[in-house]
């Protein structure tokens, strides 16, 4: 019945910071569509931006920022994103690592975004 995700929310308690790491240092691009809403699109998918008490209507039941937890797949090298992430000066909190994505294993880095959400970075080895 369910082939892929289309989209996820993420909440934010701030927009601007929000943005900045996911588009420069991860390299999604930035859509504005409706009313000024944000989304990050990347790949076939796409990450609306809600800010923290101005979220849009239907929402989550507590929709706080740092509640995520989200693997995010590489098309580069996990040495570039490594590389990346330093030049950003982006703590790696643990990695690389292997681990057990969806299709099999996959290494990984784990990193936090501005609102501390949990964001693996991986490569399907």
């Amino acid at each position: 019945m369910i082939s892929h995700i289309d989209h996820l929310v993420i909440t934010t308690r701030s927009i601007n910071p929000c943005i900045e790491f996911y588009s420069p240092v991860l390299g999604m691009k930035v859509e504005t569509f409706g009313e000024g809403r944000k989304a990050l699109i990347f790949g076939q998918q796409k990450i609306n931006v809600h800010e923290y008490g101005n979220e849009i209507d239907p929402k989550a039941h507590r929709p706080v920022p740092g509640s995520l937890d989200i693997c995010l797949i590489s098309v580069k090298p996990l040495d570039a994103v490594k590389a990346t992430l330093q030049q950003n000066s982006i703590n790696i909190e643990l990695g690389p690592i292997k681990r057990t994505g969806a299709r099999g294993a996959i290494e990984s880095l784990y990193v936090r975004d501005p609102d501390l959400n949990l964001i693996e970075i991986s490569c399907y080895v």
